[in-house]
């Protein structure tokens, strides 16, 4: 399956049916009079969050979605049929944004979430709505209220309790497939990771955590170098940053600064998040290439540096459960 996380759509929802104008005529009854009924109403356009998509690909190939016309009303006093409302189902993290791209509509974050975007127009009035002691035969009907269309962006924001930044080549898809069932393209070049994936890691029966892997971040990436800095949006909802940084590199302090700067010009709380700092690629590194490199990242950052290789398996029963117990702080 293709990954799509922004997509643009067209929605409209339904109008109102008209009223209708009629008068009762039986026989053996001495007075008629106005019986007119009213029309239904429009169908709604209505998002909800579910949780068995992950992408917005298929919004890629229908993008217009129109709710039907409300009934027209009849005469007997029958009310027209009002429409059924258009469910249109979004993956679990999906923003509705206004055709500026900006102002936000919308956030279905939960799964199970609804909201109705448009209303579909109310029914117009029949002349039986009208009738009164001083107009006895009424002959005005009302059409039906238009229905609302606009164009939206959706844009998906995957949920996740924690993130995976760094470099390209700085081992992320590697940690993601050692610690989780995920299977993402490992290979030795940059940007092996095109888009977001997903792993769920389990320690125990009662401990596990969702992990997400995104494209590796260079120099420039919020000008566009590289891939861009927009899939730091799938990471906005992790309570903690998995940092990992390339140790076997060369310059690690260089390669820690080159993201967070990254995370800074991005915004969105990304630099301000809790941050689980860890040197990777132990295995490539003399005892003392690792001690030096170690101290260096450590007295830059400010904080505890943790070391691991995802190749070889060291340490990363470690890191994941100082990821866990930092996910627990987070969210508490």
């Amino acid at each position: 399956m293709k990954f799509l996380d922004e997509a643009k759509i067209y929605l409209r929802s339904g109008d109102g049916g008209d009223g209708a104008v009629a008068f009762r005529r039986e026989k053996y009854i001495e007075f008629g009079g106005p019986d007119g009924g009213s029309g239904g109403r429009g169908g709604d356009i209505v998002f909800e969050a579910v949780d068995n998509l992950n992408t917005l690909i298929d919004f890629r190939y229908t993008q217009h979605f129109r709710a039907r016309k409300g009934g027209n009303g009849a005469g007997s006093e029958r009310t027209g049929k009002g429409a059924e409302d258009v469910l249109i189902k979004v993956p679990v993290g999906t923003q509705i944004l206004d055709e500026d791209r900006e102002t936000l509509l919308a956030d279905l974050d939960k799964a199970g979430k609804r909201i109705t975007l448009l209303r579909g127009g109310d029914g117009g009035f029949g002349n039986t709505h009208f009738k009164s002691s001083t107009n006895r035969a009424p002959r005005r009907a009302d059409k039906g209220w238009p229905g609302e269309e606009r164009w939206v962006w959706l844009r998906l924001k995957l949920i996740a309790d924690a993130g995976l930044v760094g470099l390209p080549n700085a081992g992320k898809s590697t940690f993601l497939s050692k610690a989780s069932a995920a299977r993402p393209k490992i290979a030795d070049y940059p940007f092996t990771t095109l888009h977001p994936q997903l792993g769920v890691v389990r320690l125990s029966h009662t401990q596990e955590f969702v992990l997400a892997d995104i494209p590796g971040l260079i120099e420039g990436a919020h000008e566009g170098a590289g891939l861009g800095d927009r899939f730091l949006g799938h990471v906005e909802r992790c309570a903690v940053l998995l940092h990992l940084v390339d140790g076997a590199a060369g310059n690690v302090v260089r390669a820690w600064r080159t993201v967070r700067r990254e995370l800074e010009e991005y915004g969105g709380g990304l630099a301000q998040k809790p941050e689980l700092l860890v040197l990777n690629k132990a295995d490539a590194m003399t005892p003392r290439e690792l001690t030096a490199r170690r101290a260096a990242l450590a007295k830059a950052s400010g904080a505890e540096v943790m070391v691991m290789s995802g190749v070889a398996g060291i340490g990363v029963e470690a890191v994941l459960h100082a990821l866990w117990h930092r996910i627990q702080e987070a969210r508490q």
